[in-house]
C-alpha cells in the first residue's frame, strides 16, 4: 500500500513540473512571435528571429522559475493544505517500515486509503497552464495590431518630414511645347554632397547651388527664357531643339518657362540654408567657485553640431587678476585635442584646463567661451563661463587691523573676527568649563546679530535697539495730549520707505547677494545660540565668502559678457582721418498698417463679388492686380505657402483658367497676411438668471 502513496506522489510531481514547463513555453513563444512582428515591422527584420527571441525568453523564464527545484516535500505541503483528511501525515509513505513506530503504522494504514482518491490532475498546477494558452491565442491579434499600428505611424511621419520635398507636392503643369526637362542641382562643395537629377521644375536646394537646367521641346521656338521673381531673366542656348540654361541659387522665391512670350505656370524655388554650429557646454556650470582644498583644474566638456561638418574649434579664455583699478586681463587661445580634419557634423570635446599652467593665483578668475568654425566659414561661440578661486589668505588677512584704514572700506571687515574667535573657541573647548564655553559661544551670536543688523540697514530692514527710559518718557505717543492723534501714532510706527533719504543705491543684483549673505549670518547666529560653533563655521565662511565677491564685482570687463565687437580695421586705427565721418541722416516714411494693408482688404471684397458674378470691371482688375505684386513679394520668400495662392490669382486675372477653388484659395492666402483685428471693448455676456438679480434688487429697495 506504501507503494502506491509513493506513485502517486511522485506523479503528481512530474505533473506540475510538467504543467510549469508547459506554459512557460507557451509563454515565451507568445513574447517572441509579439516582439518579431514588431521588429518586422520597424526595422525589416526576418520573422525567424521569432527563434531567438523564443530562446531568450525561455532560458530567463527557466532561470526565473527554477522548476527543477521542485521536489516531494513541495508536493506533499501542498497535498496536507488541501485535504485535511490526511491530517499533515502524508510524508509518512516515504519512511521505512522498520523506522514507524505503532502510532505511525496506524496513521499511515489511515492516509493511504486517501491518497488513493486524491486525483492525479490538480487544478491548481493548471491555472498558469490555461492562462499561457489564452495569451498564446491572443499574441495573432496584437501582432496584427502592431504592424498596422506601425504603419500608420509611418504613413502619417513620412509627409511631415517630406513636406517641403518636391516629390510630395501634387503634379506640375507645364507647357505643351515641352517634351521633357532635366534639373541638375550640383550642391557647394562644402556640403560634400553630389550632384541629383531631377523631372521637375519645382526646386529644393542647398544655399549657393547650381542649377542647370534642359529643356527639350517638340516644336521649334524663336527664345527660351527663365524669369524669376527677382526680375532676373536667363536665356536658355539652343542646341538641336534641346535648350540649356544655368544659375546660382542663393534665395528662395519662384520662377517661370517662357517660350517665345507664353508663360507657365510659377515653380516654387525653396533654400535649404547653412545653419550656424551649435555649441552645448556639459561641464562646468556657467559660474564655477573653486574652494581652498579644491584641485585647482576645470574639466571643459562640450558638443559640437553642425549641417554639414566642423573646420576648427577653439577656448577662448582670459584671466582677471587684481582688484579695482588695478585689474590686468590676459587672453590666451587654448585648443582641444581632437582632430578635425575629418569635418564630421558631430564632435564631443573635452579638455582639461590646468589653473596653475594660465598663472592664475587665488583670488583670480576665468572668463571662457568655446567658439566653432564650420566649414563654410561661419562661427558661433557660447556664453561666457567664469571660473573663480577662493583667496584664503585675503579673506583671514589682518592687514586691515595692521594697516589701518583701507582707502577702499569692504562690506564687512568684522565677519573675519568673529570666525577667529570662533576657531579659537573651538580649540579651548577642552580646557574651559561648559558653562564657559556656552557663555562664549552666546557672544559671539550677539556679535554676528549686531553684525547682521547693522548691515542689514542697506537693505531697509528693522532695526533692534534697547528701550531708553529717557527716550520713553520724551514719546510723543505716551503724551496724554496726543490721545486719539492718529497722525502721530502712523508717523512713530509706519515705515516710510519712501524718503530720499532712506531710498537705496544697491542694483538689484547687489541686493540679492547682500539678502543671502544677512541669511548666512541668521543661520550662523542660531547655531552660535545653540552653542554649536563648530556648525556656525560654515555659514561664517559662506558669509565672507559672499562679501569678498562683491569686491570682486569691480572687475568689469566685456569678456565677462556674451557681446561680440566688430573686429577693427587695423590700417584706419591712429590715423586721424575723419572725412568719412558724416552726419547720420535717416529717412523713413511712416505708413500706417491700414493703409499697408488696404489694398488686401480691398481684393477680398472683389474676390466675394467674384463668387456671384464673374464680370470684372477695370478698377476691380487693378485692384487685384495691386494685391498680385503684394502676393508676389510673399511668395518670394515663403514660396511654399504663398505661390499656390499666386498662381490661382492669375488665373483668375487671365478669366479663362480660373478655377472653382481659386477664389478661396487666395482668400486664405490673403488672411495670412492680414494682421490679426484688435480687440475692442465689449460688454459681457453674463448667462441668464431667469430674472432673479432683478428681482432681488426690487426687493432689496422696497425694503
Amino acid at each position: 500500500m506504501a507503494e502506491r502513496g509513493i506513485d502517486k506522489i511522485g506523479l503528481l510531481q512530474r505533473r506540475y513540473i510538467g504543467y510549469q514547463v508547459l506554459a512557460d513555453v507557451f509563454f515565451s513563444a507568445g513574447l517572441a512571435i509579439l516582439i518579431a512582428c514588431f521588429a518586422y515591422s520597424a526595422f525589416s527584420l526576418s520573422l525567424w528571429w521569432s527563434v531567438l527571441f523564443f530562446v531568450v525568453f525561455f532560458g530567463c523564464m527557466t532561470a526565473i522559475r527554477k522548476w527543477w527545484k521542485v521536489d516531494i516535500k513541495t508536493i506533499t505541503s501542498f497535498l496536507n493544505v488541501k485535504y485535511s483528511e490526511l491530517e499533515e501525515s502524508s510524508e509518512l509513505v516515504f519512511k521505512q517500515p522498520s523506522e514507524l513506530n505503532p502510532l505511525e503504522r496506524l496513521q499511515l494504514s489511515k492516509i493511504e486509503a486517501v491518497l488513493e482518491d486524491v486525483p492525479a490532475v490538480q487544478k491548481q498546477f493548471l491555472q498558469r497552464l490555461k492562462f499561457s494558452v489564452l495569451f498564446l491565442l491572443c499574441i495573432p491579434f496584437f501582432g496584427w495590431e502592431v504592424t498596422q499600428l506601425h504603419g500608420h505611424w509611418k504613413d502619417s511621419l513620412e509627409p511631415a518630414s517630406n513636406v517641403n520635398s518636391p516629390k510630395s507636392t501634387l503634379p506640375e503643369e507645364i507647357l505643351p511645347q515641352i517634351n521633357s526637362v532635366n534639373v541638375t542641382i550640383s550642391p557647394p562643395t562644402y556640403t560634400r554632397k553630389h550632384s541629383r537629377d531631377q523631372d521637375r521644375f519645382t526646386i529644393e536646394a542647398e544655399e549657393g547651388s547650381s542649377v542647370n537646367w534642359e529643356l527639350g521641346l517638340n516644336v521649334a521656338a524663336k527664345q527660351v527664357d527663365l524669369v524669376f521673381s527677382d526680375g532676373q531673366k536667363i536665356i536658355l542656348k539652343n542646341t538641336n531643339t534641346t535648350y540649356r540654361g544655368q544659375k546660382i541659387i542663393d534665395k528662395p522665391g519662384f520662377y517661370q518657362v517662357s517660350i517665345d512670350g507664353k508663360l507657365s505656370d510659377l515653380y516654387p524655388v525653396q533654400i535649404i540654408k547653412d545653419n550656424p554650429p551649435v555649441i552645448h557646454i556639459k561641464t562646468p556650470q556657467q559660474y564655477t567657485y573653486i574652494d581652498a582644498g579644491e584641485a585647482p583644474r576645470v574639466n571643459i566638456s562640450a558638443s559640437v553640431d553642425d549641417d554639414y561638418g566642423i573646420n576648427n574649434a577653439f577656448i577662448y579664455a582670459t584671466v582677471a587678476k587684481g582688484s579695482g583699478e588695478a585689474v590686468k586681463f590676459k587672453e590666451q587661445k587654448i585648443d582641444f585635442s581632437a582632430s578635425f580634419s575629418g569635418q564630421n557634423q558631430h564632435y564631443d570635446l573635452q579638455k582639461l584646463v590646468n589653473l596653475p599652467v594660465l598663472n592664475m593665483e587665488p583670488g583670480d578668475e576665468l572668463y571662457f567661451y568655446v567658439q566653432a568654425q564650420d566649414n563654410h566659414n561661419q562661427q558661433s561661440r557660447t556664453d561666457v563661463y567664469i571660473v573663480s578661486l577662493q583667496d584664503t589668505a585675503q579673506l583671514l588677512s589682518m592687514d586691515g587691523l595692521i594697516g589701518g584704514v583701507n582707502v577702499k572700506p569692504e562690506f564687512f571687515r568684522s565677519e573675519r573676527q568673529i570666525i577667529l574667535d570662533s576657531e579659537k573657541l573651538l580649540r579651548d573647548r577642552d580646557s574651559t568649563s561648559k558653562e564657559s564655553f556656552n557663555t562664549r559661544s552666546n557672544d559671539l551670536g550677539t556679535d554676528q546679530k549686531l553684525l547682521r543688523l547693522r548691515y542689514g540697514k542697506f537693505l531697509g530692514e528693522e532695526s533692534e535697539s534697547d528701550i531708553n527710559p529717557k527716550e520713553e518718557e520724551n514719546d510723543a505717543v505716551a503724551d496724554p495730549k496726543n490721545y486719539g492723534n492718529a497722525a502721530v501714532v502712523l508717523d512713530k510706527y509706519s515705515d516710510k520707505h519712501d524718503n530720499a533719504e532712506d531710498a537705496q543705491f544697491f542694483d538689484p543684483g547687489v541686493k540679492a547677494q547682500l539678502k543671502a549673505t544677512l541669511t548666512e549670518m541668521w543661520k550662523a547666529e542660531l547655531q552660535l545660540r545653540l552653542y554649536k560653533p563648530e556648525a556656525a563655521l560654515p555659514f561664517e565662511y559662506k558669509a565672507l565668502r559672499l562679501l569678498k565677491d562683491l569686491q570682486q564685482k569691480s572687475r568689469m570687463y566685456v569678456a565677462k559678457t556674451a557681446y561680440n565687437p566688430a573686429p577693427l580695421k587695423m590700417e584706419k586705427r591712429l590715423t586721424g582721418e575723419l572725412d568719412k565721418i558724416i552726419q547720420p541722416v535717416g529717412h523713413q516714411d511712416i505708413k500706417s498698417d491700414d493703409n499697408q494693408f488696404e489694398v488686401l482688404k480691398n481684393a477680398v471684397s472683389v474676390l466675394e463679388q467674384l463668387r456671384t458674378s464673374s464680370i470684372m470691371s477695370n478698377s476691380d482688375r487693378h485692384t487685384l492686380q495691386l494685391a498680385n505684386q503684394q502676393l508676389s513679394e510673399k511668395a518670394s520668400a515663403q514660396p511654399e505657402i504663398y505661390l499656390p495662392a499666386l498662381g490661382a490669382l492669375h488665373r483668375i486675372l487671365s478669366t479663362t483658367n480660373a478655377k472653382s477653388n481659386d477664389i478661396g484659395l487666395v482668400e486664405k492666402a490673403i488672411q495670412r497676411v492680414l494682421p490679426p483685428g484688435k480687440t475692442l471693448p465689449a460688454s459681457m455676456q453674463n448667462s441668464a438668471d431667469m430674472g432673479l438679480s432683478n428681482g432681488y434688487y426690487k426687493n432689496l429697495n422696497n425694503k
